[in-house]
């Protein structure tokens, strides 16, 4: 037996028993407290979102290895990580150090989260990514096969779900507080960077920037402007716009409450784009088939600044009767916020503020049921966790963060296109629209491989 398939084993089995993983109605996991050695973590990209994700490992184990495209950024974290071994290409980090490390985290731009993770996942490593999963919707299908063939801990970076008060807002719908819900807002003020423009003029190359290496697997263009270190997202070929962004957050909690997973249809109103940037704003419009747990649905996305009007919202708002949420606000408190989810049924609506559903509102007629209070959880502490017990964090890839991502990137998939794409959710395709198999899984660039 290898020794790091020994160590994965001493991790998972002196983890206390019965640690496990919160999802439609089951507990939380106990923070683990047996385990006597820590977890070694590598961590890919460590700026911005990265930073974070870093700090958090070293609060769960020891990050033995760090890795940017930046060596400004790379340096200033290696003040942070002294001990931690430096590199800017991932593929050499997991190359060299595979035999030292139990998990990685991966906060790179959209566009090589994929590249990275399977490569990780492949060597058995545990596998924390951030939101959305994947650049491409055959990224987040190959991201949950692999994980399930791997029998690895994952986990998408998208913290709310951990939230208690988007848990017990998911239970409260699912519980039958609005009755039977047929339509579903969610919004953003996002972008809050450049979209709907061109491509930026060449210029040089920094010189503590690795550019081959940041464009990865997209195919080659010119340094400009602007990509490096957070623009990146209005480009297609790298980010995944507003919608991407935001919705593994924002439309968390319907996902979470509704089963949101399958849609058969769906069609975007933008600004209009150029195929370069995503556009200014988007209004994007879901239809879901019904389920065994509910019937048919319509869920809208709105970006740009677009949000549903007050009178969605309903009757005398905001003045309308509400059943005080987790922080016992009241009515007049309240405003249609810059980001939030609405969700309709025909007995009351939910009006949840914010981007992480961490509170929520029962408007008209709802009445809260009696539900079982699901605790809070720290996110990052649930993926320690699973990678010790051996289980799955609520977010794992397979049964929830591959399926909500691809939910999230069908929508860009109809910005693309420009008219209503039938969907074949099965199969991954567009069944009106062979010309967005390129876009359903784009050619990688050589050097990297899913």
């Amino acid at each position: 037996m290898s020794r790091q398939k020994s160590r994965r084993d001493f991790l998972r089995n002196t983890t206390m028993a019965g640690v496990g993983f919160w999802v439609a109605g089951r507990a939380a996991a106990e923070e683990s407290k047996a385990a006597n050695e820590r977890i070694r973590f590598a961590c890919i990209g460590i700026d911005g979102k990265g930073r974070s994700d870093s700090n958090d490992a070293r609060r769960h184990g020891d990050v033995v290895a760090i890795c940017d495209i930046d060596d400004n950024k790379l340096n200033k974290a290696a003040g942070s990580f002294p001990s931690a071994a430096k590199y800017n290409d991932f593929r050499k980090l997991l190359e060299e150090m595979g035999p030292n490390i139990d998990a990685v985290t991966v906060s790179t731009p959209d566009h090589t989260h994929a590249a990275a993770s399977i490569m990780a996942m492949k060597m058995g490593k545990a596998c924390f990514t951030q939101k959305p999963l994947t650049h491409s919707l055959f990224e987040a299908r190959r991201m949950g096969e692999v994980a399930r063939e791997m029998k690895v801990a994952t986990q998408m970076g998208n913290q709310g779900t951990a939230s208690r008060g988007l848990r017990e807002a998911a239970s409260v719908v699912k519980a039958g507080a609005l009755g039977t819900v047929k339509e579903v807002h969610v919004w953003t003020n996002r972008p809050i960077w450049p979209q709907g423009k061109g491509r930026p003029p060449e210029v040089p190359i920094p010189e503590f920037v690795h550019w081959d290496l940041w464009l990865g697997p997209a195919p080659y263009r010119p340094y400009g402007e602007g990509y490096h270190p957070f623009s990146w997202r209005g480009y297609w070929d790298f980010g995944t716009g507003a919608l991407g962004d935001m919705a593994c957050h924002t439309l968390n909690m319907p996902y979470m409450a509704l089963d949101l997973q399958n849609p058969t249809s769906v069609e975007a109103q933008t600004s209009g784009h150029n195929k370069e940037m995503y556009p200014a704003w988007s209004i994007i419009r879901y239809e879901f088939p019904a389920t065994d747990k509910r019937p048919a649905l319509t869920m809208t996305w709105h970006d740009g600044g677009k949000k549903p009007s007050i009178e969605q919202l309903g009757s005398g708002w905001p003045a309308a009767a509400i059943k005080d949420g987790p922080n016992g606000d009241k009515a007049e408190e309240l405003e249609v916020s810059v980001s939030g989810a609405l969700l309709i049924g025909d007995k009351g609506r939910m009006y949840s503020p914010g981007d992480y559903a961490e509170k929520y509102y029962l408007l008209e007629g709802a009445s809260k049921p009696n539900v079982d209070k699901p605790p809070g959880r720290d996110h990052f502490g649930e993926f320690a966790d699973a990678v010790k017990s051996g289980s799955q964090a609520t977010s794992n890839f397979p049964n929830y963060s591959g399926p909500l991502t691809e939910i999230v990137l069908l929508g860009n998939l109809a910005v693309w296109s420009g008219k209503k794409v039938e969907w074949d959710a099965k199969n991954l395709k567009a069944t009106n629209a062979p010309e967005l198999d390129a876009i359903i899984r784009p050619a990688y660039r050589e050097g990297y491989t899913l």
